[in-house]
């Protein structure tokens, strides 16, 4: 769960620093690049310790799906709250059928 609870909290600031700028369009290039990178500091100190914790209770490739899923699900959130943008059903479809990787990515076969 903490696991899960970090990549959360990374995965915010990643999406504000990798789209937040798109809001100010009008403001310099190397100011969003300032920002972003700043906004990035954060990310990573939440993202790496996710990764080191999850690393002792899921694979590689389980976690990078988890943060996938998870970064879907904030990024959808984020495009619609902060960006005002809506989600179109093939949005939706294609999220749905990355989580459903998460299926085959934990199913003992």
């Amino acid at each position: 769960m903490r696991t899960i609870a970090l990549l959360a909290i990374s995965n915010i600031f990643m999406t504000f620093a990798w789209y937040g700028h798109l809001k100010y369009r009008n403001s310099p290039l190397v100011i969003a690049i300032l920002a972003s990178w700043g906004i990035a500091l954060f990310e990573y100190c939440f993202q790496v310790p996710a990764n080191r914790f999850g690393s002792y209770q899921f694979s590689t490739a389980q976690l990078k799906t988890i943060q996938e899923v998870i970064t879907l699900v904030v990024f959808a959130i984020f495009s619609v709250v902060y960006l005002k943008e809506g989600l179109k059903w093939n949005y939706i479809v294609s999220f749905l059928l990355i989580i459903a990787a998460v299926f085959f990515m934990f199913r003992k076969w």
